[in-house]
């Protein structure tokens, strides 16, 4: 009776335990920008193992930013310690693809039966789209957008319905209001994020482009070029933009002593935390001045790395939650971004309403019309290039170079790289 008796516990015991072997998957996943997402992606894996309670989240430390957070996973990829779900910046997601570690989602997607009502349009998905291959799926856009201290703008007859269209103007009225208000500054331009954004930035609104067709040959080596590197050296000719680090420039634009800010759209939730009720800001669109112009979107795409089929399931599923309804709402109400999911911001239990009570956040919803892609560079050296052309924007702001010199070592050396 006794043997019985310890036959059964012990049969249960292994079938129990069996069963949750069986059952528990704990996903890696890694994620940058940790005063950003950290929060965000906690929460959202609390919804998600609420939902899936078979899945469990296993975060890895996260990285500082996009550049960093692509060459962790690059040794991770040499040394077979890959994270499940990893998310990289949109200009990040073609290495990964070169060198055979992402896995095409297509397949995945083809499997979803409503796939077409859940919210991902075209546009946002092309975003994640490399050679081909559907790598990567939206999970916090941003844009470039300009940020106005109307406190100091009004005092030199800026409005909030007639804000600057373009670079000179608003480089004027930075001035302006520079030299009718002693002590404050005019303008920071944020050319140091992420090494090239806001370069590619300001040549896509003209309708340029970073390479030629078949991605030989540098193409702002030309009249759209020119034009662009004059404009930033004119915005530190006469003192109207110091050279400062975007950390010093935003204190200054917090403490009201800064008339306008240009930086990505995923800062907003953080200054305005920061500006309280000191001053009101409001922010207005990157100049676009071609009819082709254009802006890059910022952020990352959610990614999948594992190549086990049952750890795949679970990516797939964490990688729907998160670019879903749900974590779309969660990541657009705990950061300046918005979300690469068409579904929340229609819907009155997540964001309809939301834009209308922020509407500095809206404004980069609304430069979705003239959206594109962040240009990742080619080959081995597409990382190297993003640090010559930040080192080479660095001499026009430091005014150790004149803009047209820094354009030509600018062009010489990314040529250098490509060949």
């Amino acid at each position: 009776m006794q043997f019985k008796v310890l036959f059964s516990v012990l049969a249960g015991l292994a079938m129990t335990g069996a069963a949750a072997q069986a059952a528990k998957v704990e996903l890696v996943v890694e994620y940058p920008y940790p005063d950003v997402f950290n929060q965000t992606h906690q929460e959202i894996a609390k919804r998600f193992t609420a939902k899936f309670p078979d899945y469990t989240v296993k975060f890895r430390a996260p990285t500082p930013e996009y550049e960093a957070a692509a060459q962790q996973a690059l040794r991770h990829a040499v040394t077979g310690q890959l994270a499940d779900v990893s998310f990289q910046g949109l200009n990040r997601q073609r290495i990964f693809v070169d060198r055979g570690i992402a896995v095409d989602l297509t397949p995945f997607i083809k499997a979803e039966p409503d796939w077409e009502q859940s919210g991902y349009s075209d546009a946002l998905m092309s975003l994640g789209q490399i050679n081909g291959k559907q790598v990567g799926i939206g999970f916090s856009l941003s844009t470039p957008i300009v940020y106005y201290n109307m406190d100091l703008l009004e005092k030199v007859g800026v409005a909030d319905d007639a804000l600057p269209k373009n670079w000179d103007d608003i480089i004027a009225v930075a001035d302006k209001s520079r030299q009718a208000s002693p002590g404050t500054h005019g303008l920071h331009y944020d050319w140091e994020i992420t090494g090239n954004w806001l370069w590619q930035a300001i040549i896509f609104s003209k309708g340029g482009a970073m390479l030629n067709a078949d991605e030989t040959k540098v193409a702002f080596d030309n009249a759209i070029g020119r034009e662009s590197i004059a404009q930033l050296g004119r915005m530190v000719q006469n003192g109207t933009m110091g050279n400062f680090s975007y950390r010093d420039a935003q204190q200054l634009f917090v403490n009201g002593q800064l008339a306008v800010l240009s930086s990505s759209t995923s800062r907003l939730q953080h200054i305005e935390s920061q500006i309280g009720d000191k001053f009101r800001m409001v922010t207005g669109y990157f100049p676009v001045y071609a009819d082709k112009g254009t802006v890059p979107a910022g952020g990352n795409v959610a990614m999948m790395f594992t190549k086990d089929p049952e750890r795949q399931k679970a990516a797939w599923e964490y990688i729907k939650f998160v670019t879903g309804p749900e974590g779309a709402t969660l990541m657009t109400q705990s950061t300046g971004y918005f979300p690469a999911n068409t579904l929340p911001i229609d819907d009155p239990k997540m964001l309809a309403g939301y834009y209308d009570a922020n509407p500095n956040q809206y404004t980069a919803v609304k430069q979705q019309a003239w959206l594109t892609g962040w240009y990742a560079f080619p080959g081995e050296n597409g990382l190297k290039i993003t640090d010559v052309i930040h080192d080479h924007l660095q001499t026009v702001f430091d005014k150790s170079a004149q803009p047209q010199q820094a354009l030509d070592a600018m062009v010489k050396d990314v040529q250098a790289l490509l060949n």
